[in-house]
């Protein structure tokens, strides 16, 4: 996953400067029918059929200790079975809020998902890494 420029700003505020911000105290991973770029924007999220951000705590139970600037997720993030169609997801987002709020890292897939009725998206352990 690579790091938006929302929270690269953040990130070097605090260390120079040690300009404070708040880290979240969960991230809501999401899914994207588009490709995100780097200033978090053009994030397109399927629409009802059951869709939803998936929260995650922004622990150390659910997040690796970082080595050589990545971290991995620790714990299964599993989406709501879909009820009906989500299109096709290409691209992977922690956002700071469960709806609105401001991409801190994203990803393009390594091969896009199509999403019908009755499909379950989930990411394993290990499965998602994020660097700085």
């Amino acid at each position: 996953m690579s790091v938006t420029r929302y929270a690269s700003n953040q990130i070097l505020d605090y260390n120079f400067g040690k300009v404070a911000y708040t880290a979240p105290a969960s991230f809501f991973v999401g899914l994207s029918t588009t490709t995100i770029s780097s200033s978090g924007s053009n994030a397109t999220e399927p629409v009802a059929a059951s869709y939803a951000r998936v929260e995650v705590v922004n622990s150390k139970t659910n997040f690796r200790y970082s080595s050589n600037g990545c971290l991995v997720n620790a714990v299964d993030i599993t989406f709501p079975e879909s009820s009906g169609s989500w299109g096709t997801i290409v691209d992977l987002a922690f956002w700071d809020a469960t709806t609105s709020g401001s991409i801190w890292y994203y990803t393009t897939l390594p091969s896009s998902k199509i999403v019908q009725t009755t499909t379950v998206v989930s990411f394993s352990p290990s499965a998602i890494a994020i660097s700085i």
